[in-house]
Formats: C-alpha cells, structure tokens, sequence
C-alpha cells in the first residue's frame, strides 16, 4: 500500500541563533525578517541599503540594531555572521562577491544570479573562501518538499514517467520595472519560471535535451516560455512561465505506480497529495507554518549547516545550482534573449 511518509524537516526555532545581515531591504526582505523573528532564534541584527533612508526606515520597522547606507558597510559589520542578499538577481553576483570578501556566509536570493557563468563565479569564490553559501530557493527546505524528497528515494511512485510544473503571473508591461528591463535581467524564466524549473532538477536532475519555445515583450525579455526537458531515465518535464497570465502555478510528478500532485502555488507551504495507480488517496497534513513565512525553513537550514561546519546544503548544492543556471540559460537562448553582458 502507497503511504505518505512524515516530513524530518527539522523545527526553526531548533537551529542554533545567527545575526544576520539584510541587504537590500525590498518586499522579499520584509517577509525574510518576520518570518526569522517568529519562527526562529536568529535575528536580523543590521541591514543595508543604498539610500540611508531606507536601511534607517526597515530598520525602525522590525527592531534591527544597525542601518547601513551602503553594502559594504553591512558587510564591514562585524556583528553579522550571515548575509541574506534580497536585491534583484541582476545584482546578485556582485553582492555575493562582495559578502563573501568579508567572509561572511551567503543565502542568495533566486535565481541565484543572472547566468551560470556568473553563478560558477560566485559558487568558485564562496568554496575557496569556505564560507557556506545557500541558494535561497525555499522550497527545497519546506516539509512538503521532505515528504516528496521520501517518496522518490522510497521508489513509491515506480519509474518516474513525466513532470509538469507552471509559474505564471499577469503583469502590465512597464519599461521602467525590472521585469520588462534587460539590462536588469528581466523575463519571465529568472524570476518565475526558476521555481518550475528548480522543481523538475529536484526531481529528475539535470535534462540531456532542452526544448524551449516562447515569445519576448517590446523590450526583448521573455514574455513566455514553455520547455519540455528530457532525461537520460526516458522521463520528460513540461515546465512554463508567463508574465502575461495567471496560471495555475501547479505541479505532478506522475511515476508507473503512484503520482503526487501540489496545489498552487506548488512552491510554498503544502499539502501534498498522493494518488496511487488503484485511486486511492493521501494526504499530508496542512502545513504548520503557512505561505512565505515558510522562509524561516532556508534561514534555519543555513544556520545549522554554519553550526555543523557545512559549506553546502545537501538538499540543494552549488554544481545543482550551477545547472539549474545552465538550463536556464539554454531556454532562453531557444527562445531569443539575448544574456546580459
């Protein structure tokens, strides 16, 4: 009988306390901060903008000791052990370059940064450093993602046939953000699509063939692409993002005997439901800790790995992060984006 196993994600609030660094203090590193402060022991001691009004603004917000005018300031700080870089990921090479100079440890915002060339740059530095560095891809440290990490180790779903994941938003197209402006990395794939196609990398691993299919905006960032990937197993992936419509942002993996399905968003805190070949039905219980708050999970799980000595995690590595670059790469080269220089 197929049955669904209970997560071993460890509880937030158990990992050692660390100070963290904010840098770049946006929506994602407002949610970050409360998600750390109520579910873990760790604190966000300082935080670094650009504008000293803003690092003195989040500051006053969630109780953060020091504000720093500028990145190298933050880093300079040497009551941070940690760095959460939250800026966009057109910036992420060089503030992780940066954080790491100062031996600080890394959580690097997804996409990790904006090619895999830049991403080898920065994996290169942070391991001759011996710093740890974490991408901060959160699903891969949620429970539901644990529960599923079990059912493919367990071989309970049989031979893994397909996968299917999608992440779409509906935007209006604006010059001025980020989303629409190449020399900011913009498109659909490295802000959303990296959730759909991180998943399948989880899943199946890195893809032998790559076939991507899309469209590009006024500005010459993908708009949309779709991609099915193969696997030297026999098994495929249909991933999809979008810029231009809500979608279901749902997954399945679907193996010979048993499939699981996530509701969406896919990527968060979840049920995960398993449907066995004869119908019968599964579920796990409703996650404790809801929605983005579930970003205390990557906070804790980077703790521990500083506390443990670990330089990288075992439930997402730098060479799979570097991969996940690489594919990412190659679909939007199929599709027309021209890669930032």
């Amino acid at each position: 009988m197929v049955t669904l196993p209970s997560p071993r994600t460890p509880d937030p609030a158990d990992a050692p306390p660390l100070r963290w660094g904010v840098l770049a203090p946006g929506g994602i590193a407002n949610t970050f901060v409360e998600a750390l402060h109520r579910f873990t022991r760790q604190r966000a001691v300082a935080v670094g903008s650009r504008s000293a009004e803003r690092a003195a603004a989040f500051a006053g917000q969630w109780g953060i000791e020091r504000a720093h005018g500028s990145y190298e300031a933050l880093v300079a700080d040497p009551d941070v052990d940690a760095v959460y870089i939250a800026s966009p990921h057109s910036h992420h090479r060089e503030q992780a370059l940066l954080a790491i100079a100062a031996g600080k440890h890394v959580l690097v915002e997804k996409a990790f940064t904006r090619t895999a060339a830049e991403a080898r740059e920065v994996v290169d530095t942070a391991r001759a450093a011996g710093v740890t560095a974490v991408e901060a891809m959160w699903t891969r440290y949620l429970p539901a993602t644990d529960i599923v990490r079990q059912l493919l180790a367990d071989g309970a779903l049989g031979a893994i046939e397909t996968l299917t994941a999608d992440h779409g938003q509906w935007f209006a197209f604006d010059r001025s953000s980020r989303l629409f402006a190449p020399e900011l990395a913009g498109g659909a794939l490295l802000d959303l699509g990296v959730y759909p196609v991180s998943y399948a990398s989880f899943v199946l691993g890195t893809p032998t063939r790559i076939s991507a299919a899309g469209t590009l905006t006024e500005t010459g960032v993908d708009r949309q692409v779709s991609a099915v990937l193969e696997y030297a197993s026999g098994a495929t992936a249909l991933v999809t993002t979008t810029l231009a419509a809500r979608t279901p942002t749902t997954a399945s993996i679907s193996g010979t005997d048993a499939r699981v399905e996530l509701a969406g968003p896919f990527y968060s805190p979840q049920v995960v439901r398993l449907i066995g070949r004869d119908g019968d039905v599964f579920e796990s219980e409703a996650p404790r800790i809801p929605g983005h708050l579930g970003l205390c999970h990557e906070a804790s799980h980077l703790a521990q790995l500083v506390a443990d000595g670990a330089t990288e995690s075992p439930l997402l590595g730098l060479d799979e992060t570097v991969s996940i670059m690489e594919t990412m790469d190659a679909m939007r080269a199929q599709v027309g984006v021209v890669a930032p220089a």
